[in-house]
């Protein structure tokens, strides 16, 4: 960790106790407020609690619900964030300051997404701040009695300023997010060692398999009432293929798994594209979906991970559902 520049308008607050929180926390918002600009607050119930307590004779505070944020997982939080900004900035006061709280429970198997999420976060604020566009400030709450450690690890390093004493503070321990990205590591998933469901290679014709990946998954044996889930999964499937095959070099090949708890699937091919560790965490053009450049943020929005492996001969795209 070597104290890497990033932006100037990403803090974190992290805290062991009750008063740590609520005391950063009111800080931030009464420096906002008193400045003269929007403060929205998106955090957990407990958290929200304290705060309201803290903030009752502060009612110009917006108390968005979390769920809004964040109930549809990390990578769909990002898109959430920046729509936070847009729908409390005005004329006058084009600044808007947030308080987060990304909480990422006690599942695992998600950590890795919501590791991500804090890095990603930081490059967009860095590039926001350097284009002097859409300008937030944002504060991230890290209760570290609720937040495993792995998290806290990496909420010290995607924060280029440290909530301290109530003021912002260099952190010397904040990574460059493109770097900190590229160095997670990519779990192996099991399934990829068992027989595959579907193996399809050299692909061409697109409706072929879509209509194979429909019978062979829509064949296996899933949990009862995962058809949602399997249908976002196909889709997201048909897009990485269909980008593949448009963007890529041949051949397309893919492997489709499906085990009692997850549906995996693999797109490879021989080019080297998605190199961009920031690529698919906004559409390609914007909020104007007609104009395309949507597939892999699709892709993100739909299945609980998605994977970038590089490697010699090509990228290999690895998408994820888990059937809960």
């Amino acid at each position: 960790m070597d104290g890497a520049a990033g932006s100037g308008t990403h803090r974190a607050l992290i805290g062991s106790s009750d008063e740590d929180l609520v005391d950063g926390t009111v800080a931030f918002v009464c420096a906002g407020l008193d400045a003269g600009e929007p403060v929205v607050v998106a955090v957990t119930e407990p958290t929200g609690e304290l705060l309201q307590k803290a903030l009752a004779d502060r009612p110009q505070v917006v108390w968005a619900d979390w769920a809004d944020v964040y109930g549809n997982g990390p990578a769909a939080a990002i898109t959430a964030v920046r729509r936070l900004g847009e729908r409390h900035r005005t004329p006058a006061s084009p600044v808007v300051h947030v308080v987060l709280e990304p909480f990422a429970g006690p599942d695992q198997d998600t950590w890795r997404e919501w590791q991500r999420y804090d890095a990603v976060l930081d490059h967009q604020l860095d590039e926001a701040e350097q284009l002097g566009v859409e300008p937030l400030v944002v504060l991230c709450v890290c209760d570290t009695r609720r937040v495993p450690a792995l998290l806290v690890d990496a909420v010290r390093a995607t924060h280029p300023l440290l909530q301290v004493d109530g003021h912002a503070q260099p952190n010397p321990g904040h990574v460059d997010a493109a770097e900190y990205l590229t160095t997670l590591p990519v779990p192996a998933e099991p399934l990829e060692a068992t027989e595959p469901l579907m193996r399809a290679d050299a692909v061409r014709d697109l409706r072929g398999l879509r209509r194979d990946l429909a019978s062979q998954a829509g064949g296996a044996s899933l949990p009862p009432g995962s058809e949602p889930a399997l249908e976002d999964f196909l889709l997201a499937v048909d897009e990485m293929t269909t980008n593949a095959l448009r963007h890529g070099r041949p051949p397309v090949d893919l492997r489709l798994w499906a085990g009692q708890d997850r549906l995996v699937c693999t797109v490879t091919d021989r080019g080297a594209g998605l190199q961009d560790p920031f690529i698919g965490y906004g559409p390609a053009h914007g909020d104007d979906l007609s104009l395309g450049g949507m597939g892999l943020w699709l892709a993100r929005q739909l299945c609980d991970h998605v994977d970038i492996t590089l490697t010699d001969d090509g990228v290999q795209v690895r998408l994820t559902t888990v059937l809960r």
